[in-house]
């Protein structure tokens, strides 16, 4: 106990139970014995070489807490810019990937089976086009109004999607042999001038021009809206030749703005420091755009190769 006392901790004679009172005869001016401490119980050499030790080891700490990287948004649980490249990879690349399974399906089995193959491909094209459609504008609609992101909503819609696409490409390489390979580039050309035009600043969004967008796309909805009807009443719809070609044009550029909206929402997602999920929300939107986009441009190479 003696030795974790702060008055009689370092008192020798304390520790070795050896203490002795003062005789009366002995002088006032007389000292502790020799190596004892009556009062202090430390002695001051000791504490200086105690406290400048602590600094210093205080000192190395802080060194060594300089010296550690910065905590990046990895650590932090922040979105980063590879955040946002991984899941629009991911994204986009299973868009591809079904869609190149369900558009190569004919040709496949008519490689396999021949006639009946191709006709049994056709077929299966047809139906992965309307299931795609109908399960991709369910989930899209369900990742819109979702307020946390869900990876795998996401992926789900870009599986449906990849059906759509691969379907409706499928089917119409049947009558122009090489169009979904055009479409392809024609998109992936955009796309690229666009990123392009983004990276040197040349293309940003306004207040202005989102709120003309945003009205241009309620008259675009409503302009499919009515085609649809007058495709299913009449057999055939009026967005072909020259009229068709406008509207297609004119749904490349707007495609091609909602491209520079998807980019800045990524920009402003970073810099906010968002949650890592929210590079979901980012590749969602970008797929979005792209499928409208490669739509739009098949169906302008279906229109320009039509009229040949």
């Amino acid at each position: 106990m003696a030795r974790h006392n702060i008055v009689f901790g370092r008192d020798q004679a304390v520790q070795q139970g050896a203490h002795t009172a003062p005789s009366f005869g002995r002088s006032a001016s007389s000292g502790p014995a020799p190596g004892t401490q009556w009062s202090t119980g430390f002695d001051q050499a000791g504490a200086a070489a105690g406290t400048a030790a602590g600094y210093a080891q205080g000192g190395d700490q802080l060194e060594s807490m300089y010296a550690r990287p910065a905590a990046t948004g990895h650590d932090t649980g922040r979105m980063t810019m590879r955040d946002a490249l991984n899941a629009i990879t991911a994204t986009l690349g299973t868009i591809v990937v079904i869609g190149f399974v369900v558009a190569v399906m004919p040709y496949v089995l008519g490689a396999v089976a021949g006639e009946d193959g191709l006709m049994i491909g056709l077929a299966l094209t047809g139906v992965a086009a309307v299931v795609g459609l109908i399960g991709g504008l369910v989930l899209a609609l369900v990742n819109s109004f979702k307020k946390t992101p869900s990876p795998i909503l996401v992926l789900a819609y870009a599986a449906f999607e990849g059906l759509a696409l691969g379907g409706i490409s499928g089917s119409l390489e049947q009558v122009y042999p090489g169009i979904a390979m055009q479409a392809v580039v024609g998109t992936l050309v955009v796309a690229g001038v666009v990123l392009v035009a983004f990276r040197f600043g040349v293309l940003r969004t306004t207040p202005r021009l989102t709120k003309i967008f945003g009205i241009a796309m309620i008259a675009y909805m409503g302009l499919l809206l009515v085609n649809l009807v007058l495709s299913l009443i009449t057999g055939a719809g009026f967005l072909t030749g020259a009229l068709g070609l406008l509207i297609g044009g004119i749904a490349v550029v707007m495609a091609s703005y909602s491209l520079v909206m998807d980019f800045e929402d990524v920009q402003r997602a970073e810099s906010a420091g968002a949650p890592r999920v929210y590079a979901w929300r980012c590749a969602f939107g970008l797929a979005v755009t792209m499928v409208w986009l490669y739509i739009e441009v098949l169906r302008i190479l279906a229109i320009l190769r039509g009229n040949d």
